[in-house]
């Protein structure tokens, strides 16, 4: 109790508030640039904490987590382009509410669901540390399998208007990431001879490529030089208006919170996935599920919920384990141990003090991002809204190329952001989006790796088919994915079923006065 105590006081000192303020700005700021993720911020932030103590470097390392996976979702609404590869979700509703005048109200939406979200994933990292941390060594390769199957029948969720176009992109998406070297046994796959392609496709340009250009493109088309992309409508009272509509559906929020949490404390998922899969549960347990992708406010907090609350969840294994749960959390283990420190028991007794004050600089973090989000991103919507076509889109694109460059300083990276955007282009005007294919890109490697290790190890142990069905986990996880592959077809069903009867309901009248 002492040590809880003493993080108290730690954490509301005026330096330690000023990082935690500084970071989650720092953090929104870099997050809303296309190609500049999380794990890059931090990275770049880390030879700066060299001269602070070790509670200073993670108070403000922390905020820059936070700050950063949330400054994801105002590239995706204000642009369609996700800043962070967790804010894929949120463009589906998010750019669609944009083009109608109300990006604020998106912007306000995303808050509310990123800082509720993220202190559920604080609860759990407080409170539950431990034995979730057990239960994520659980996952071996057939689980991540299973996991990443489940993953990939999101693709009937986010294509609506045809599953078939659907499927067809989420194989785009599975044949692109077999580009390069192969995960296991080594070989170079689909090069064509190229050097820059034995390492495969980076995410960061596939998605400035797939979701970005083929907007500017668009805007281009559209010839109007002088009218904004992005029109921006005030109202007033915007915070009560959208947290009256969020509370009707708590349940929403800490669902996704949840889905969130449980996916980020699995090593290796990350919040890439956990936005998808709330996504889905979102549009599943909805009563008007073809609204989603038309500017549905509960696809944005379902997205935002679930991102944010992986954030914590990545720290769980960190902290427990020494097993980051993501990228961004795989740089700020190398910060702890810099530091001298490392995870396991030795954090929660002999350095109890600066763990606690740590995870609960991120209980800070999330309630300055409500304020701090709220500010930036009326700014930001009135900013991009003010921007007439002829500017705003050799700004992205200037953006855009910037940022695939700056991954791995390769100009090769650009090549293939601006092929997969003529790719997305003629696709779009095909009828065929951008999300299964990158859903199929995040989720190919991670299955082509579950299945080829899982396989090693079953012919090891004689049973390298059995592997995959008898292990309690991916009994769970293949239910999971029967039944989300199933609900579309049975919901389909269900409102035929429900039609004619509603028809023949409304015709009984008439017939009964003409008898």
């Amino acid at each position: 109790m002492p040590a809880v105590l003493l993080a108290l006081l730690q954490v509301i000192h005026p330096i330690n508030l000023f990082l935690v303020t500084l970071g989650v700005g720092a953090g929104i700021v870099v997050g809303a640039l296309p190609g500049l993720t999380a794990t890059m911020a931090i990275a770049l932030l880390v030879p700066f904490t060299f001269g602070m103590n070790v509670v200073h470097a993670l108070v403000l390392l922390g905020g820059m987590y936070c700050g950063a996976i949330y400054g994801g979702s105002y590239s995706a609404i204000l642009i369609n382009t996700p800043g962070t590869p967790a804010a894929i979700a949120t463009t589906f509703d998010g750019f669609t509410l944009a083009k109608k005048g109300h990006a604020y109200r998106a912007i306000v939406v995303a808050t509310i669901a990123s800082v509720v979200g993220g202190l559920i994933g604080v609860f759990f990292l407080l409170f539950l540390s431990p034995p979730l941390a057990r239960a994520s060594l659980r996952f071996g390769p057939p689980e991540f399998f299973w996991l990443t199957v489940f993953g990939l029948t999101i693709i009937a969720t986010i294509s609506p208007k045809s599953t078939v176009k659907g499927l067809i992109g989420g194989a785009v998406g599975l044949l692109i990431g077999t580009i390069g070297i192969a995960p296991i046994e080594g070989t170079i796959r689909f090069s064509f001879g190229t050097l820059a392609l034995q390492n495969g496709i980076s995410l960061i340009p596939a998605l400035i490529g797939l979701f970005c250009l083929p907007e500017i493109l668009d805007m281009i088309a559209s010839r109007n030089e002088e009218r904004s992309a992005v029109p921006y409508r005030s109202q007033r009272h915007m915070l009560r208006r959208v947290w009256r509509l969020m509370r009707r559906k708590p349940w929403l929020l800490i669902r996704s919170g949840l889905i969130g949490t449980g996916i980020g404390i699995i090593p290796g998922a990350g919040a890439n996935i956990a936005g998808m899969v709330s996504y889905n549960e979102a549009v599943r347990v909805s009563n008007e599920p073809e609204k989603f992708g038309k500017g549905n406010l509960d696809g944005i907090t379902a997205s935002e919920a679930s991102n944010n609350a992986g954030v914590a969840g990545s720290l769980v294994p960190l902290l427990t384990l020494g097993i980051p749960g993501a990228p961004p959390a795989a740089v700020l283990l190398g910060a702890l141990l810099l530091k001298g420190f490392r995870p396991g028991a030795e954090l929660f007794t002999v350095h109890a003090t600066v763990t606690y004050t740590f995870m609960f600089s991120l209980i800070v973090a999330n309630l300055v991002l409500l304020p701090l989000g709220l500010m930036l991103g009326k700014g930001a919507s009135k900013v991009v809204a003010g921007l007439p076509v002829s500017l705003l889109a050799p700004l992205v694109f200037f953006l855009s190329v910037i940022g695939a460059f700056a991954i791995q300083n390769n100009i090769a990276d650009v090549y293939v952001m601006l092929a997969l955007g003529l790719v997305g282009y003629i696709g779009r005007k095909l009828g065929f989006q951008p999300g299964p294919i990158v859903l199929g890109l995040i989720l190919g490697v991670m299955c082509e790796q579950g299945l080829v290790q899982s396989i090693l190890i079953g012919r090891a142990a004689g049973m390298p088919v059995a592997i995959f069905f008898t292990r309690p986990i991916s009994l769970v996880l293949i239910g999971l994915t029967l039944f989300s592959a199933g609900w579309p077809m049975v919901s389909r069903m269900r409102r035929r079923a429900a039609e004619p009867s509603h028809d023949s309901d409304s015709t009984m009248p008439s017939g009964g006065s003409h008898a």
